[in-house]
């Protein structure tokens, strides 16, 4: 009996030191930002922007921010993303680990095609912000015909 206790305390011991590894590998994988201190790496939303053609298509995620609290600004090709994802902390909860903080973000790009701002279409759906973007007449690309 005494080496099974012996065990128990040897995979105790383990596992405290496990958890303290995993603490501190946490703090390396942030970043220090002037004015914001210690951030993550997942402050900006992360993006995919494909053409397809006569469109630009963006998908940006954006899990926990609700529509109101989301800005979409396009001019020309300059399109700019921003919000704030609010804590959903219930009250009289004690939180143990936040990993999707409470935060603003603003990210920015500058498109390789002018856009028609009048047919943009996007939809925020299940954390996802997809955006068809139509390329303006000018920057299509057009069939010359030879005579």
């Amino acid at each position: 009996m005494t080496r099974w206790q012996d065990m128990h305390s040897i995979l105790g011991a383990m596992d405290l030191f496990r958890n303290q590894m995993n603490s501190l590998f946490y703090q390396f994988d942030r970043t220090y930002s002037l004015g914001h201190g210690w951030e993550t790496s997942e402050t900006y939303p992360r993006t995919n922007l494909s053409d397809t053609g006569d469109n630009l298509e963006l998908i940006a995620e954006l899990s926990g921010v609700n529509r109101e609290d989301l800005k979409v600004k396009l001019q020309g090709n300059y399109l700019e993303i921003s919000g704030s994802r609010k804590a959903d902390i219930p009250e009289g909860y004690t939180v143990h680990r936040i990993e999707q903080p409470a935060a603003a973000f603003s990210r920015s790009f500058t498109l390789p095609y002018e856009v028609n701002a009048a047919k943009v279409t996007a939809t925020l759906k299940e954390g996802l912000l997809t955006m068809t973007l139509p390329k303006s007449e000018a920057a299509k690309p057009r069939q010359i015909s030879i005579q």
